[in-house]
């Protein structure tokens, strides 16, 4: 009987230890402390996660209903901490919250790394064309703006007309810098083919750097990840269950 209940003991104590990293559950916050650096990259490493991708239909339906079970207070017993987490961060990463409706894979933010990598190994291509150079870069603001607009603010809902016109000014502006850096790398007589091969690899950077965030109007959903490297930018409410979108306050001077 002792042994029995020493090895009870440990086992719970185990369990104990392994589930102390695991804070209590809280509906629309976030599971990491938002307070520290470390808090703010482990929350949005949990919002980039591409594995949410592969959740399937049944496995949504099911974290969906624990969160509304949740909601009402009708959660079965036995229901820990960590399912209610993962429950959350799967309707986050696949439903948007003011529609419902499930995001374009390609569009979520767990799939801007799997489905942006190939755009950006075409933005750094060496030898490009102006066809290509063109191309990639209309690519990459198309894609940015698309994840822009599945993300958005769908309870305040813009004109069409302004997505459009910002959208085709990022892609004129990102295309025209990089264009015309290339023209100018290209005509600089004095740097060596070697020297003139490594700056037209950092061509695509201003370009992008400069106009990812302003082909949608308001605030980039991409932008928000900005928010994790900049504590002054906080308090930054983006994203929680009631809104994925920008929602970030003006910090006090």
């Amino acid at each position: 009987m002792a042994d029995t209940a020493t090895t009870a003991s440990a086992a719970a104590a185990s369990a104990a230890s392994a589930s102390s990293d695991v804070p209590p559950f809280q509906l629309g916050k976030p599971r990491f402390q938002q307070t520290s650096f470390y808090g703010r990259f482990r929350h949005f490493l949990d919002i980039i996660d591409p594995r949410t991708l592969f959740v399937t239909e049944r496995r949504l339906r099911e974290a969906v209903q624990l969160l509304e079970d949740y909601k009402h207070g009708t959660l079965r017993p036995g229901v820990t901490n960590e399912q209610l987490w993962s429950a959350q961060k799967i309707k986050q990463a696949i439903l948007h919250p003011d529609t419902n409706e499930k995001i374009f894979m390609p569009f979520r933010m767990s799939g801007y790394i799997p489905f942006g990598t190939p755009i950006v190994v075409g933005l750094l291509l060496p030898n490009q064309t102006l066809a290509s150079t063109v191309f990639w870069q209309w690519l990459n603001q198309s894609h940015n703006a698309c994840v822009n607009y599945a993300n958005r603010n769908a309870t305040k809902p813009s004109p069409a007309s302004k997505f459009i016109q910002g959208y085709l000014g990022a892609v004129i502006s990102a295309v025209s810098i990089a264009v015309g850096l290339n023209v100018l790398v290209q005509k600089a007589n004095k740097f060596t083919p070697a020297t003139r091969l490594l700056i037209q690899r950092f061509v695509p950077f201003p370009a992008v750097g400069r106009l990812s965030c302003r082909h949608a109007p308001g605030c980039s959903s991409l932008c928000k990840a900005s928010c994790a490297w900049q504590p002054s930018a906080w308090p930054c409410r983006w994203p929680s269950a009631s809104s994925r979108r920008c929602q970030r306050l003006k910090h006090p001077n």
